[in-house]
């Protein structure tokens, strides 16, 4: 006897859930490089610098960088040929990248590291664009879910990168962090392989793109109210939490931690960063896109807090541990209010448009969080938090009070 199978009994969301776990494994390995980079980044940096060390962190300027300038790019490249070939093709900037700061490494190249860890990042536009292709399919109450659940990958990302990290960072002495590069080239290997089992929609002809691109302006996307004030919220998030993060290894590493020590903290923070994507997406649902912002902007307050009230090793850890769910509530957030300002067929321009803007912001609190931390110590770095935070509340209160009266009228 044959059951057959009718619409109702039918899961929309079939395939978006299979892609949506591809795309979750993916991010554990493709996703692991810039735990290594950033952990590493600021550190080689200040190694290799000479008595001026206010350019530690431009290496992972050149990671952040790296991803501002691939994200509109990335975004053209996918609409061509599709979402797995175009993420295969980060994946294998992300190789490029550990290859050249490994080399760099050994050579003492500062400058050339800082290219190589500009590859990294230019892997990891792609990866970003992992939630977008998620939430891409499927219906409007998966959409948020899809998103937590490519993050949630994250946390074997947070694993796999440090632990890399501790394993192979002496491997070549006396050449210091090498070995953790040149290691970190079998993880994009690994990507690629599971990144080929994703089943997306063929991408169109150029006739069809032509048919398509019925959408709005890019100025008329991005000057919408809900969408300016998702990315000022998601910039927020992401910058503070950049800005703080490529800060602390330095600043532990100053108060006499061990190095160990200080890549445990960014993996305990990155791991703090994609945890909660396991119920983020179902807070969301059920509290709403802007409390959950909200929520993420206060614990990054907590977070500077928690910073500016001592030196110790557990002052650094819960700070970095708080600046990580901070960011994955307020991230998430922003990305789930940016999906309700574009329809289906702008989704790329406004995608790019996001990031773009983003890892440029956040490209620039990098540098400027080695420069600070340098010229006035690891407290005003800290207090930076307060007031970007207040403008992004505030910013966020407009919005709700403003589409409220809209609803009332």
């Amino acid at each position: 006897m044959t059951v057959s199978t009718t619409p109702a009994t039918i899961d929309p969301n079939a395939n978006a859930k299979r892609n949506a776990i591809i795309l979750s494994v993916a991010q554990a390995f493709n996703g692991a490089g810039p735990p290594i980079a950033i952990s590493l980044g600021g550190l080689a940096g200040f190694y290799m610098l000479g008595a001026d060390k206010s350019l530690a962190t431009a290496p992972v300027t050149g990671y952040n960088v790296g991803v501002a300038i691939a994200a509109l790019p990335a975004a053209m490249l996918m609409g061509r040929v599709g979402r797995r070939y175009g993420f295969i093709t980060g994946a294998l900037g992300t190789l490029s990248g550990m290859v050249i700061c490994g080399w760099a490494l050994t050579i003492l190249n500062f400058w050339l590291f800082a290219v190589g860890m500009m590859l990294i990042g230019i892997g990891a536009a792609f990866v970003h664009q992992y939630r977008f292709a998620a939430a891409d399919q499927g219906d409007d109450t998966f959409k948020p879910k899809a998103i937590s659940w490519v993050l949630a990958g994250g946390i074997g990302a947070a694993i796999i990168g440090p632990q890399l990290v501790i394993w192979a960072k002496d491997l070549m002495l006396p050449v210091q962090f090498a070995g953790a590069f040149f290691a970190g080239i079998g993880l994009p290997v690994i990507g690629i392989a599971i990144l080929s089992f994703l089943k997306f929609d063929a991408p169109m002809t150029r006739a069809e793109r032509n048919l398509a691109d019925t959408g709005r302006p890019i100025t008329e996307i991005i000057t919408q109210p809900r969408f300016m004030v998702s990315v000022a919220c998601a910039v927020g998030s992401y910058a503070l939490m950049s800005f703080v993060m490529t800060g602390a290894p330095l600043a532990m590493v100053g108060c006499g931690i061990s190095t160990e020590n200080a890549t445990l903290g960014i993996q305990w923070h990155v791991i703090a960063m994609f945890a909660p994507s396991f119920f983020t997406g179902h807070l969301i649902a059920r509290f709403g896109k802007e409390k959950i912002v909200v929520t993420g902007l206060l614990i990054l307050v907590a977070c500077a807090i928690v910073g500016l009230i001592g030196l110790q090793l557990w002052n650094f850890w819960l700070a970095l541990v708080l600046l990580g769910i901070g960011w994955n509530f307020g991230f998430i957030g922003a990305t789930a209010m940016l999906t309700e300002t574009y329809r289906p067929e702008e989704k790329s321009k406004a995608q790019g448009a996001n990031d773009f803007l983003l890892f440029g912001c956040v490209a620039f609190a990098s540098l400027m969080s080695g420069r600070v931390l340098n010229a006035w110590g690891w407290d005003a770095v800290n207090l930076v938090v307060f007031p970007v935070v207040a403008i992004c509340l505030a910013l966020l209160s407009l919005l709700v009070w403003s589409e409220r009266r809209k609803r009332s009228t």
